[in-house]
């Protein structure tokens, strides 16, 4: 089902809320849903990940009717001119206290320090996640984000890799929980140079969904007074966004910085040489300062439909919790009991 873009202020937020109380839409509440999207990637990424977001929640919306509004930290370094690219369709999450939606997603960040809890966006993000936790019935953390809410929450601190985690990875299902359910194994785009210790995190009261080969820990959930998803992985990523990675990388390194891998799993075995002697090729001045035009075309992204299931039991449950909270009166109106 289509997902609506608003943009409406947190007074008219409420008021919509209020008009549909009286109009007695009682049977279509538990199936509207309100997310924001907190979108904080760097402005090369932030409009792409807008769309897969999107995309992923339509996927997985089924019956749903979900709207989804935009916000950004305040704080996350930016251009002007993204600034004023992005003032049409996203706001800061200040009035979030007063007007709060059902569920929230949080991508991750551009890190700018060597821990997260230095980053110039901290302050602001850790009170998004206790205004969510306190306000909204769910948090959708990926990535940077994701660590960062671990790191909030319970103190697990993430870990840096000597080597970054960039490719696809088998992943399996390691759970039963209502929220892995229906997901079936496959393989997970995973981009990142620290991850978080699953014995650490289970000791804290996390629960693993799904793990992803030698990249560890895929989606995992801390579901107490609020629910959390967390993914380490990107379910949301296009085929090729591995593919831009790495040429991203490759173009950094002729800079300087280190010299990339290819992302694994990724490529099959003769593109990944041919690419390997480009790239060594183009470090050592042979080849030009560009990339090949088959390195751009990455595989058919079967980890959509896993990660659209995922988004389908997280809205369930959050719809759930709502129509919960409305109490026994609700409910038999809804259900006829």
């Amino acid at each position: 089902m289509p997902v609506t873009l608003i943009r409406p202020s947190p007074t008219q937020i409420a008021n919509l809320r209020e008009r549909r109380l009286r109009r007695g839409a009682v049977a279509d509440r538990g199936r509207r849903l309100r997310v924001e999207l907190v979108n904080n990637m760097p402005d090369s990424a932030v409009m792409a990940t807008q769309r897969q977001f999107v995309r992923l929640l339509e996927e997985g919306a089924g019956s749903f009717e979900v709207s989804l509004g935009l916000m950004t930290l305040s704080s996350v370094e930016r251009s002007a001119e993204a600034r004023r690219e992005m003032a049409a369709l996203y706001r800061s999450p200040v009035g979030f206290a007063t007007a709060p939606p059902d569920a929230i997603i949080i991508t991750g960040a551009e890190p700018r320090a060597a821990e997260l809890d230095q980053e110039p966006y901290w302050r602001e993000l850790t009170t998004l996640f206790d205004a969510a936790r306190a306000r909204a019935h769910a948090t959708l953390a990926s990535c940077l984000a994701a660590h960062a809410l671990a790191l909030h929450r319970d103190r697990v601190r993430r870990r840096p890799s000597l080597v970054k985690w960039s490719g696809i990875y088998r992943t399996e299902i390691v759970s039963s929980h209502p929220l892995a359910r229906g997901l079936e194994p496959g393989f997970t785009p995973h981009s990142r140079w620290n991850g978080l210790d699953e014995a650490e995190l289970v000791a804290k009261g996390y629960l693993m969904l799904t793990r992803a080969g030698e990249a560890g820990v895929d989606m995992f959930i801390k579901d107490e007074d609020h629910l959390a998803l967390f993914f380490q992985g990107h379910p949301e990523y296009d085929s090729d966004s591995l593919a831009r990675e790495y040429r991203r990388d490759v173009l950094r390194a002729l800079s300087g910085a280190p010299l990339p891998a290819p992302p694994a799993h990724y490529y099959d075995p003769e593109t990944e040489r041919r690419l390997r002697a480009h790239v060594a090729g183009m470090i050592a001045g042979r080849e030009a300062p560009t990339m090949p035009p088959y390195a751009m075309i990455g595989p058919a992204p079967e980890w959509r439909a896993r990660g659209a299931r995922a988004i389908g039991n997280w809205l369930t449950a959050i719809a759930a919790r709502k129509l919960a909270a409305n109490g026994p009166t609700f409910s038999r109106a809804r259900f006829g009991g």
